[in-house]
């Protein structure tokens, strides 16, 4: 069963569908998860499904939009800060432990792509959850990063301050794409996640109008200085589970956060999965979520 619901993130009122287990008793107490959706994406997508699917095994789940993005409030929109996108989680897990039917000692999170990279990040300091799951992890800072030389980054933030600049004296919001937005922005040189992102978020198969393949430019100052992995091995002993596909051209971002861990961990591969294939291949999912059952009824 699913429900519309909404919480709290200081001013904002945060938009979510929470999903509740067949047979749902208010009476009992059931282990909560948190679902992050990926950088673009909306609760709509494949966070709702996995949040669905985990309700199936007998989880209270919920997915639900980052601030300024989707139907939670926020400005301004289209913003993506993974800093705020951390504090969603925090204050996620502040709505479950205010459900009578949620046990507060069995709260878990689940991100998917960089939503998985906030999930970890969050749990390195959110010690009310008990244990933290990835699917197709990105750390969206070090994939920014990564992409560029140290003069081409610090060239983009001088882009970013002029830009900030000219908004703030009218100028029309700098908007960018996060996946090619049709089928002629592709071409030979196009990497798979590219197209494959423009196929799950740009067709039928999981667009959405919340969902709109934008981002503001001036997001990336905050983007560049992001790290989800910055006290992995300091502060992060919950027992964490990255689940990544054989064929995902991201799987070195669930390797670095493996390789960082001091606590109890699990990197499980699905074979022949591409990054995009664990959003929504029932073959793919069906193997996580059985995992991810196995994982949380372990560790909650």
């Amino acid at each position: 069963m699913k429900k519309s619901v909404s919480f709290k993130n200081g001013p904002l009122n945060m938009a979510g569908h929470l999903y509740l287990p067949e047979g749902f008793d208010e009476s009992k107490k059931y282990p909560g998860i948190v679902v992050v959706h990926p950088g673009g994406g909306v609760k709509e997508q494949t966070a709702g499904l996995y949040a669905e699917k985990l309700s199936n095994q007998g989880y209270i789940s919920l997915a639900f939009d980052a601030s300024c993005q989707g139907d939670s409030e926020g400005q301004p929109r289209l913003l993506e800060d993974p800093y705020a996108r951390v504090e969603d989680v925090r204050c996620a897990v502040d709505y479950l432990t205010t459900l009578p039917y949620v046990d507060r000692e069995k709260i878990g999170a689940l991100g998917v792509c960089a939503g998985g990279g906030y999930a970890v990040a969050a749990t390195q300091t959110e010690r009310r959850i008990k244990a933290v799951a990835t699917v197709s992890a990105v750390d969206l800072g070090a994939m920014f990063r990564d992409e560029a030389s140290v003069e081409t980054q610090l060239q983009t933030l001088e882009a970013v301050a002029n830009q900030r600049t000219a908004e703030a004296n009218g100028t029309e919001v700098n908007l960018q794409t996060w996946a090619p937005d049709s089928q002629e922005d592709i071409d030979e040189n196009t990497p798979v996640l590219m197209r494959e992102a423009y196929d799950y978020y740009r067709t039928p198969r999981a667009q959405h109008p919340n969902s709109p393949n934008r981002f503001r430019f001036t997001s990336v100052d905050k983007i560049l200085s992001f790290s989800a992995s910055a006290q992995i091995g300091t502060y992060l002993t919950q027992p964490m589970l990255l689940i990544v596909g054989t064929e995902a051209d991201t799987r070195g971002y669930s390797d670095q956060f493996y390789a960082l861990s001091n606590g109890p961990k699990e990197l499980f591969e699905v074979e022949g999965a591409t990054h995009i294939a664990m959003y929504d291949i029932p073959e793919y999912v069906d193997q996580a979520v059985t995992k991810l059952s196995e994982f949380y009824g372990a560790n909650l």
